[in-house]
């Protein structure tokens, strides 16, 4: 019998490991792009593909970044997704030339919804689980689905006791 809570099977991803992974991201999408390898834009899904979103469009010089806020989670509860708000109408067109990142793919209902609306756009993440590959194009690790990945932006650094005994 498992005692542990979802979100205890837990992946700490810190600062570091999350930029080299971000980077591995865009080396391998490096050239995919179909305008002669480049790409139109970059689409960060808000929030948390803002950080990998950024590192892409550095790491491949894409000075165009927007972002497309969808609302799936409340804490560590999923619920459907929704867009609250939506990239520039006429950047996006059918996603055409356009590379939608995100850190995580997950049950994958965040990504099909948005793949509903730019159905030609590439969608790339850096962590994904097995329910959700499907909906994504390039990923760079696969995490199980009983994992729960800890971002740094939702950590912070505190002292730690001693596995054993005390620290004196």
């Amino acid at each position: 019998m498992n005692d542990r809570l979802p979100h205890e099977k837990g992946f700490h991803v810190s600062w570091d490991q999350l930029h080299r992974d971000a980077r591995a991201l865009a080396w391998r999408l490096d050239g995919k792009g179909p305008d002669a390898g480049a790409w139109k834009a970059v689409v960060g899904i808000t929030r948390g593909g803002l950080v990998p979103a950024a590192i892409v469009a550095r790491e491949l010089d894409i000075r165009v970044v927007d972002t497309i806020s969808v609302k799936s989670y409340s804490h560590q509860t999923q619920r459907e997704p929704v867009v609250t708000k939506s990239p520039q109408a006429d950047l996006m067109g059918d996603g055409e030339g356009i590379l939608i990142v995100d850190d995580l793919v997950d049950s994958g209902r965040t990504l099909e919804l948005v793949r509903r609306l730019y159905p030609k756009a590439h969608f790339a993440t850096v962590y994904a689980k097995p329910k959700g590959r499907e909906q994504v194009d390039t990923f760079i690790t696969e995490v199980s689905q009983d994992t729960w990945i800890f971002f740094p932006w939702d950590m912070a650094l505190q002292y730690v006791q001693p596995y054993r005994g005390t620290d004196s």
